[in-house]
């Protein structure tokens, strides 16, 4: 039901030796938002990504999303539990073609198993066929169907990070986690970027966005979070958000 809590984050922390990356976060995300996670460099946004989807073990702290306990999983058990996720620096497979990327990402759905791919059954070659029509109408539905034959790598930059989302989208997310989708873009580009984002939520998946491009998450988001050294010091709607002080100062200096 849109409006309930999809994701629960209580009390995470993390600390890399003497640095205290998070502090005691705690946060929700309701189902169909687009939910802004913003902060100055360094103030921990990432690492809070890496542990949610496994990447990083909290050291304190717990993740509830979809009703369940979400514990340290591995990354791939994460996306089979509804959670997929972008990088800030983009992680294709360049030497192979971009159809080939989004159909890599369709298979955490697959259930042919090694004897199922080894003989080479119906229900195998079936399931392929599935998965690269799937792997289509999502280059299609980011706008680079064109490219499907291209190799990843000679892909512009906006296509390669639309791609990336692409290869998100495959594994079928309840919440998709993009970190920092329109570092690198012109103009042009980040108003493309936030048409596709708002129509990923209008179709149904709730998003968690690292931006820092603040212009883009006040006018995209319902709700934004603000960390700062690792703390959460605001949660609130954009408009709240921008007049308080604390993360005026967090941004510009005290």
């Amino acid at each position: 039901m849109s409006g309930e809590v999809l994701l629960a984050a209580q009390g995470v922390a993390k600390h890399f030796g003497g640095v205290k990356a998070l502090q005691d976060v705690s946060l929700t995300i309701r189902r169909g938002e687009v939910y802004g996670l913003i902060g100055p460099n360094g103030a921990g946004k990432t690492t809070f990504f890496n542990c949610m989807t496994g990447l990083y073990v909290a050291d304190g702290g717990s993740f509830q999303f979809d009703g369940a306990r979400l514990a340290a999983h591995a990354p791939e058990q994460v996306a089979r539990c509804g959670i997929a996720r972008t990088f800030q620096n983009i992680r294709l497979f360049g030497n192979m073609t971009a159809l080939e990327n989004v159909m890599i990402g369709r298979h955490v759905r697959t259930r042919a198993g090694v004897f199922g791919a080894m003989l080479q059954t119906r229900a195998t070659r079936d399931e392929e066929a599935a998965i690269r029509q799937r792997a289509i109408e999502l280059l299609h539905y980011v706008r680079i169907e064109e490219r499907a034959d291209d190799l990843a790598k000679n892909l512009s930059y906006g296509d390669q990070r639309r791609l990336e989302i692409a290869r998100a989208l495959a594994t079928e997310p309840k919440l998709l986690c993009l970190d920092e989708p329109a570092a690198g873009m012109n103009a042009t580009e980040t108003a493309e970027l936030r048409e596709l984002i708002d129509g990923i939520r209008k179709d149904g998946t709730t998003i968690l966005l690292i931006e820092h491009d603040v212009k883009l998450v006040m006018g995209l988001c319902d709700r934004v979070a603000v960390l700062d050294y690792g703390k959460l010091i605001i949660e609130d709607v954009p408009a709240v958000v921008q007049k308080d002080q604390r993360v005026i100062e967090a941004y510009l200096g005290a």
